[in-house]
């Protein structure tokens, strides 16, 4: 098997804090709009009801979008969307990146609490205590909330999320063994 070097954090860490995440994660949302505007697309068309879509007002209530797209569609969306999410975070984060594509973009890095790259179960654990919480309807919200503005009171900068998984999220890769790039 090849394994890669044990990777170590630099003696003082540099850890991310939330206006770095919190761009990050606008720069991950607009890379899973993509997927989910074709999947919905597709949906649509295929749930024959594409036309309701030119019939969508700004501020119309959710009331009006249920009742132009039904229950179904709004579940196989979401459903999607968690799949889909799911994946591209525990995926990312648990590859030789350590990050996904937002994080990559603002130089931020997942790690376990010794600076090694995350298992796929880590990633996975990690993404259901924070963004899978934050869908449930009026909760997810105040979840949220609690869970980002819980960072800079954090020793490690850590969110809830990251506590519970046993990860950490760094403003430079881990250190190698030789103390340069691992």
């Amino acid at each position: 098997m090849n394994q890669s070097p044990s990777r170590t954090l630099s003696p003082t860490p540099s850890y991310a804090g939330l206006s770095l995440r919190l761009f990050a994660r606008v720069i991950d949302l607009l890379v899973l709009a993509v997927p989910l505007a074709v999947f919905i697309s597709f949906l649509s068309v295929g749930m024959k009801i594409s036309t309701a879509f030119l019939e969508l007002r700004p501020g119309e209530p959710p009331s009006q979008i249920l009742k132009a797209f039904g229950h179904t569609f709004i579940y196989i969306s979401l459903a999607f969307f968690l799949l889909m999410s799911w994946l591209y975070f525990a995926i990312l984060e648990s590859s030789r990146w350590r990050a996904t594509v937002g994080k990559r973009a603002v130089s931020l890095y997942v790690t376990d609490l010794q600076g090694k790259r995350v298992t796929f179960a880590r990633a996975t654990a990690r993404f259901f205590f924070g963004r899978l919480f934050m869908h449930i309807p009026v909760l997810g919200i105040y979840y949220f909330m609690i869970d980002c503005f819980s960072i800079p009171f954090t020793q490690r900068k850590q969110a809830i999320h990251d506590a519970v998984s046993g990860c950490l999220v760094l403003r430079e890769p881990p250190r190698g063994p030789l103390g340069g790039p691992g």
